[in-house]
């Protein structure tokens, strides 16, 4: 294993790549200390979703990579110049100063200034991209193609982000554009073929930077993203994790895995 100051990278064998850059949620204390109180507990992180993955990618023998800071720090998933994944729909941004609930995230007048942001990108965005795309062109080198796994959660039911409550299971590929349709049409069949979970392929979440960004399936890159509800394997109020629950979750996720290894 690969450990560095700011993630880790479990390499493995296969050609699968599983990244989970919102698993995270440590807030170093000279950010904790600007916080708002409710926001140092790091609330929208992507709880647990590393438990429900490592076991699964041990056993395939894949890779996986994950940060240690929380979102909150600053959001792998975003591009670093800032732009938004989803124009004219409300969202977080690369450094966002409000959370799921729209509330600020920073005490009044405590928010990062732009030299502080151009720091959190060199420590901690630059670090996990940089091991990303090496751990991609060693698979792709070594096997001639590879599956980069974006591994997501988010509470069920966020307004400021969607109506309702969310699907169980959200497939995103960039609405087809970054893996093949060959690969996305096995993953929904899938999802299809059993009856325990809703789901969704390219809703709400079609994949954000990470999945855009990379994906590129005439190169020999495929990349998905999966984004799961939360109260499929957790507890969204106490964020304890499910062991009654979480294990059909993983098996899903599994047969999914397997799809990308075919």
């Amino acid at each position: 294993m690969l450990r560095m100051t700011n993630f880790t990278l479990q390499r493995g064998s296969a050609p699968l790549l599983i990244s989970l850059p919102h698993d995270g949620s440590f807030i170093p204390d000279d950010i904790a200390g600007r916080l708002q109180p409710t926001a140092r507990r790091s609330p929208d992180t992507d709880w647990h979703v590393g438990r429900l993955y490592e076991p699964l990618a041990q056993a395939l023998g894949a890779s996986v990579l994950k940060p240690l800071a929380s979102r909150y720090v600053i959001d792998l998933n975003r591009p670093a110049d800032g732009h938004a994944l989803y124009p004219g729909q409300r969202e977080t941004g690369l450094v966002s100063t409000i959370g799921f609930d729209g509330e600020p995230l920073y005490l009044e007048g405590r928010e990062p200034d732009s030299a502080e942001i151009q720091r959190r990108i060199n420590e901690f965005w630059r670090p996990y991209h940089q091991a990303l795309t090496q751990e991609l062109a060693r698979l792709r080198v070594e096997h001639g193609r590879v599956v980069l796994w974006e591994g997501h959660s988010i509470r069920s039911r966020v307004p400021m982000l969607f109506e309702g409550r969310l699907p169980d299971f959200n497939l995103g590929t960039a609405t087809g554009a970054s893996c093949n349709d060959v690969l996305q049409a096995q993953l929904q069949g899938c999802l299809e073929s059993q009856s325990r979970y809703s789901f969704a392929v390219n809703g709400r979440f079609k994949g954000g930077y990470i999945t855009r960004h990379y994906g590129n399936p005439d190169a020999g890159v495929q990349a998905v993203q999966l984004e799961l509800a939360q109260l499929n394997y957790m507890d969204e109020a106490s964020f304890e994790y499910d062991e009654g629950r979480a294990p059909a979750v993983q098996e899903l996720i599994d047969q999914m895995l397997q799809i990308c290894l075919k």
